[in-house]
């Protein structure tokens, strides 16, 4: 799952990065509005965490110009500011969510896990397909109710053919989702993680396609086939 984090405060920044990255997100961070709105104009994020006041260009700003380039990527500002007026513009402008400073990281953290559910349409913080199931609260993998022990890329790679059950991913987006702006990996690490994923998930329900040209898919297996 890849985050963008947009604050220009370098401590709260770290912090934040920090407690993402434990929780499994590969994180990207922008300190000024003009370099977020260059991500975001370059990058696929599945959520983005954008403070409101920051230099160079507004935060409120940034999302707009989102929005404009009709991006529907789920964003949840952050600001000081928690008059019912600042409230209302920042949803009124398309964010998602508004989380006023101070707060606590479990409360972060759950509001996007929220935002991340409803964008996939996720009704249940419990996806199923067939013995898998993959809660997004716990950030937890159970095959036939047995826990299952991933690396945080692994995970990364699951999760994401797991939301796209029965479709193909390519090898590009999963990359995306497993890998930060900086990384020094190229997209054939990617068949790495999968392998490894292949695996510890072996089960004769279950299928991970290679599908030339076009990536990965999650399947279940027709009569074991």
């Amino acid at each position: 799952m890849r985050l963008l984090l947009v604050e220009d405060n370098q401590e709260l920044s770290r912090w934040l990065c920090a407690a993402l990255q434990q929780s499994g997100y590969a994180v990207d961070c922008a300190a000024d509005g003009m370099v977020a709105d260059g991500l975001l104009a370059y990058c696929k994020y599945d959520v983005v965490v954008l403070d409101r006041g920051l230099p160079r260009m507004e935060g409120l700003t940034v999302l707009q110009r989102l929005r404009a380039r009709g991006d529907r990527v789920p964003v949840l500002v952050l600001s000081a500011r928690g008059e019912i007026a600042d409230r209302v513009s920042g949803i009124d402008k398309g964010a998602d969510d508004y989380l006023v400073k101070p707060f606590a990281i479990e409360e972060l953290e759950a509001r996007l896990r929220g935002l991340v559910r409803r964008a996939h349409g996720m009704e249940s913080p419990v996806l199923r397909l067939g013995p898998l199931s993959m809660d997004s609260v716990g950030r937890a993998f159970q095959l036939d109710g047995r826990l299952l022990s991933f690396t945080p890329r692994e995970h990364a790679v699951l999760e994401a053919l797991m939301l796209r059950a029965g479709k193909p991913i390519s090898k590009q987006v999963l990359y995306e989702k497993i890998f930060d702006y900086d990384a020094q990996a190229n997209t054939e690490a990617v068949e790495i993680y999968v392998s490894r994923v292949r695996k510890k998930l072996d089960h004769p329900d279950l299928h991970i396609v290679t599908l030339r040209g076009l990536g990965y898919l999650l399947e279940l297996r027709r009569n074991g086939v």
